[in-house]
């Protein structure tokens, strides 16, 4: 009986298994998101209204300028009286400062106190490897993960790990990388991606 050497596939098994790391290591450098930089992060932490956000305005003793009103996709809130005042990219204090400032200079109030509070918040999306992609209620406090988990959680081919955010900043929408546990904020657009191994 011939006695084989098997010193070469040994030496090619070691080799294999020594390289195994740096081959799943380049592998998950290739995965997809993993090349977008990191969401900036936001230090203002007042909200900032948008279109889609559901307001009441409160004008204090003045029931007829009291209401609810819908941020339009235009950025705009049209007021009995007042006409349509800008509202995308300004504070809920700021909104109520304009509008006070707008019943003065039409002179039809003289010392306004007006406030406005969110009763409903735009939507956030969420897309990918999630099980119900979609359109869902932005709630505050809401993390990546909890927008998954309402989207019916991952799919077994998602990356767990990380997700991306596109964001409204200043004015232009930016992408980024998050982790799990990053804040999500009205209006942002999460996708899930998908591992290839």
């Amino acid at each position: 009986m011939r006695q084989t050497d098997i010193s070469p596939i040994r030496t090619c098994l070691k080799a294999a298994v020594s390289l195994a790391p740096v081959l799943l290591a380049t592998l998950s450098g290739c995965a997809e998101g993993s090349n977008l930089p990191p969401l900036p992060e936001t230090h203002d932490t007042a909200y900032h209204l948008g279109p889609g956000d559901q307001l009441r305005v409160i004008t204090f003793g003045e029931q007829q300028l009291t209401g609810e009103f819908k941020v339009s996709d235009g950025g705009t809130v049209a007021l009995p009286l007042v006409g349509v005042v800008s509202a995308s990219g300004k504070t809920t204090a700021e909104l109520g400062d304009e509008i006070a400032g707008e019943l003065r200079d039409k002179n039809l109030l003289r010392d306004p106190s007006v406030s406005v509070e969110v009763t409903n918040y735009r939507p956030i999306f969420v897309l990918g490897e999630v099980a119900k992609p979609g359109q869902y209620p932005y709630q505050p406090g809401m993390t990546t993960l909890t927008a998954v988990t309402v989207a019916g959680g991952f799919t077994y081919r998602a990356i767990t790990d990380y997700a991306s955010i596109v964001r409204i900043i200043n004015g232009h929408p930016v992408e980024g990388r998050v982790s799990r546990q990053s804040y999500v904020e009205p209006g942002d657009v999460i996708t899930v991606f998908e591992r290839h191994f």
